[in-house]
């Protein structure tokens, strides 16, 4: 029995916090190694949205190469990889005009062929499915909210499925005290930016001689659009307007399944600009010659955001911790020039389950999982990493158009001469929270009204991503200091969270004479993208895991 009252622990060999394609696929691999071997493991998986794949959003343009390595017969079996990429284009735009970039000159991983487009939801829902067939137990709507310590100060488990604690903190006729779910190791595959991730990163000092982490927000709708401008297997990605040279990002389009078209746009969140709304930024790239022509007579069905690791390479931190292993995009596995990292995330899963199966097999448990660090580095996602290790910073420091020569001159060197780059590996310096300028030094940005065609606003748009929390609880995005967003990012920055935020969670209000500002938190709105957690000037904003099974709910996404 737990320490808290009322609280039962659960034992298993192997607990796994998120069932995304990383979790998923260490799930797999655990039980496929066990069957091999005639032995049994017990694993579960933790899920904090509703269902498998509630709170799974990408763009997405998949690499099967993990895949295929995991399920060799996966299109046998069905999985949801429905349309190959058929048409690579890369176009830079300016306001009225698309320039075509030729593909070419690009080295080969920046070639789509052999990769597919499919939503990431559904391939995490089917590969669910074949976990649970191997026996793999899986909770969904089960949010792990607490890390459990042992006595040697390595990590013993997770808290999860805790509900029913009021707004006042105090607990509720419905409250349930949740789960110990106990393992001999635990793996960390909550994705971007998760709350146990930061602080077991903190704790064990996982970042230590590390660059700081980057991110992106990428922000997608799902479009069903009429057969005269459904192209099945076109891919295309756009730089340049409406984003300014020194704004890094770009559009993404992939046509794929019933007439869909995965329509989004990446913004790296290192921008200056304090007055940027992405979400806008958005909403006015689709007005495009270029992009606008696809959507004729089409119909947006959902919407959705979330942030995107970016540091890569340089920024990855120490993998494994007394007890577990940070898995997936909860360590940062994107290849940003590739926009991928399904792939990756579901390689480092299967690694980490390896290094598992091992060390239970020995008869071990609660130790450094130092054979999943060994083989990451001997691994092709180490490789892929190290070559476009220098994209970023590239980006970052020249802009999008010198910028993008030099990425194309570097990667050009490291995928031909084994990593080799004439600039060696450079770093990131700031994180993203620091890279914000002062209000005062950019003039403010006027975004046009939304036609209601085209462009939408954010609530139209949140109430498309199915968002849902339990309105009696406590709010899951915390202010360090709640005098801050007004004494100090609203007069030094124009307090960007109302800006960045694509789901209208950041207010601030004012009186009936436009005075004594307030600042209000409209949790029911979150999307659990993050971007708060990350681009908070002043560091102020921490998110937590709300109640499981709230958020969004997204279908096909």
């Amino acid at each position: 029995m737990s320490e808290v009252e009322g609280r039962e622990a659960m034992e298993y060999d192997v607990v796994i916090v998120g069932a995304g394609p990383a979790g998923l696929s260490a799930a797999i691999r655990l039980k496929q190694l066990a069957g091999a071997a005639g032995q049994e493991v017990t694993v579960a998986v933790l899920e904090k949205g509703s269902e498998v794949g509630a709170h799974i959003l990408s763009g997405a343009v998949i690499d099967p190469r993990a895949l295929g390595e995991l399920i060799p017969d996966w299109q046998a079996k069905g999985a949801p990889l429905e349309t190959p990429v058929a048409r690579d284009v890369f176009l830079a735009l300016t306001q009225t005009a698309a320039f075509s970039i030729p593909m070419w000159p690009m080295p080969k991983m920046m070639h789509n062929h052999g990769n597919y487009i499919a939503s990431l939801g559904n391939l995490c829902r089917w590969l669910a499915a074949e976990a649970e067939a191997l026996g793999v137990e899986i909770y969904p709507g089960m949010a792990a909210s607490e890390v459990v310590y042992g006595e040697d100060g390595g990590v013993a488990g997770v808290v999860a499925g805790v509900f029913g604690i009021g707004k006042d903190g105090e607990p509720t006729a419905d409250y349930q005290p949740g789960l110990e779910l106990r393992g001999k190791y635990v793996l960390i595959a909550e994705g971007v930016r998760g709350s146990l991730s930061k602080e077991l990163i903190a704790r064990f000092a996982l970042d230590k001689d590390r660059e700081p982490q980057k991110y992106g927000i990428g922000i997608k709708e799902l479009w069903q659009v009429p057969d005269e401008v459904f192209q099945p297997g076109l891919v295309q990605h756009t730089v340049g307007w409406p984003l300014s040279s020194d704004t890094g990002g770009g559009t993404f389009m992939y046509h794929f399944g019933d007439h869909y078209v995965a329509l989004g746009l990446v913004i790296h969140l290192n921008y200056r600009n304090p007055w940027i709304s992405p979400f806008d930024e958005f909403q006015r790239a689709k007005h495009h010659p270029a992009i606008a022509k696809y959507l004729k007579g089409a119909k947006r069905i959902a919407y959705g955001a979330r942030a995107i690791s970016e540091g890569g390479f340089q920024s990855v931190p120490t993998l494994t911790f007394p007890g577990g292993a940070l898995i997936g995009c909860a360590a940062g596995f994107v290849n940003v020039p590739r926009i991928k990292g399904s792939h990756n995330a579901m390689k480092t899963g299967m690694m980490a389950a390896e290094a598992a199966f091992e060390a239970l097999t020995a008869g071990r448990s609660g130790d450094r999982l130092g054979a999943y660090e060994a083989a990451y580095e001997a691994s092709w996602v180490r490789d892929e990493l190290h070559k476009v290790r220098n994209a970023k910073p590239l980006w970052s420091r020249f802009g999008t158009w010198l910028g993008s020569a030099l990425i194309m001159l570097d990667l050009n060197l490291t995928t031909r001469f084994r990593g080799f780059s004439l600039f060696g590996t450079l770093g990131h310096k700031k994180t993203d929270a620091a890279s914000t300028g002062l209000a005062s030094d950019f003039a403010k940005i006027e975004y046009p009204k939304p036609d209601g065609v085209l462009s939408f606003d954010k609530l139209s748009s949140v109430y498309l991503s199915a968002t849902n929390h339990e309105e009696n609880q406590p709010a899951h995005l915390r202010l360090k200091d709640p005098s801050i967003p007004i004494a100090v990012n609203l007069p030094k920055y124009g307090e960007p969270a109302r800006l960045y935020c694509p789901a209208g969670v950041y207010e601030v209000l004012y009186d009936e004479q436009g005075a004594h500002p307030r600042f209000q938190i409209n949790a029911q709105n979150c999307v659990h993208c993050k971007t708060c957690d990350i681009k908070d000037p002043s560091q102020n904003i921490t998110w937590t895991t709300p109640e499981g099974g709230g958020g969004p709910n997204y279908p096909n996404m």
